[in-house]
């Protein structure tokens, strides 16, 4: 009687961004107020912003396309969530800042949708009760310049119950100055260096990472990124 064979599962690799790496990065930076050259978005503005998400909601639920900082910390209420593909998209730390987790001195990157590919992430539902005031505090976290207004749409995502339109926050090309297409060696340069008085950017990529492979969900990209990090972090002499 043949034997049918077994196939032993390979151990997961641990990531080499440790938090002992990640904890390298960190140390306190005052704040230095709002984005050089950005204009702080109005209460107006972003009342203007939620009528227009809920108006091009209609009398949907409001579902959002987490794929980074959402996914492990959602600033809000879930009252229902699914795994989900975004399919045209991928995930990239193309969005330059020089605040948050980063200073003018040590300008940083955070993630954002770019164009081609496939993101797998989540889709989280907005609570009915508290919409309005969980849609207002969403965009006032991801929107926070007048000029970056656009960078808010809706996608099509693919969940095993089927497609849903979700809200998410994209790398508008008519923003290319703030969202330039840039290498993983170049980015993992600017991740390595870069702190702010919310943290570090390789904090941001770390637990990234680690909330993604929690969730079975491999990024390419994203993991060789945070290799790349770690090797510059270890080749930084420790005080």
């Amino acid at each position: 009687m043949l034997k049918t064979p077994t196939h032993k599962s390979r151990a997961p690799v641990a990531m080499q961004l440790t938090t002992d790496l990640v904890a390298r990065t960190l140390r306190v930076v005052d704040d230095e107020g709002p984005e050089p050259n950005w204009t702080p978005i109005s209460s107006r503005q972003l009342d203007e912003l939620v009528s227009r998400v809920e108006k091009e909601a209609g009398d949907e639920e409001i579902w959002v396309f987490a794929y980074g900082s959402l996914m492990w910390n959602p600033g809000f209420d879930v009252s229902a969530s699914e795994e989900a593909v975004a399919h045209g998209w991928h995930r990239a730390f193309s969005l330059r800042i020089e605040r948050l987790r980063a200073t003018s001195d040590a300008p940083g990157l955070m993630l954002a949708l770019r164009s081609g590919g496939s993101c797998k992430g989540l889709i989280l539902k907005l609570p009915c009760a508290t919409k309005r005031q969980d849609l207002r505090t969403l965009l006032a976290r991801e929107i926070r310049y007048s000029e970056v207004c656009d960078m808010v749409r809706w996608v099509t995502v693919k969940t095993s119950t089927g497609t849903r339109r979700a809200l998410t926050f994209w790398a508008s090309a008519n923003q290319s100055q703030l969202t330039e297409k840039i290498s993983l060696d170049d980015a993992a340069v600017l991740i390595a260096q870069a702190c702010g008085p919310a943290g570090s950017c390789a904090e941001y990529l770390h637990r990234t990472v680690s909330d993604l492979v929690d969730r079975n969900i491999h990024d390419r990209n994203l993991w060789q990124l945070q290799e790349m990090v770690a090797s510059k972090l270890l080749a930084i002499p420790e005080d």
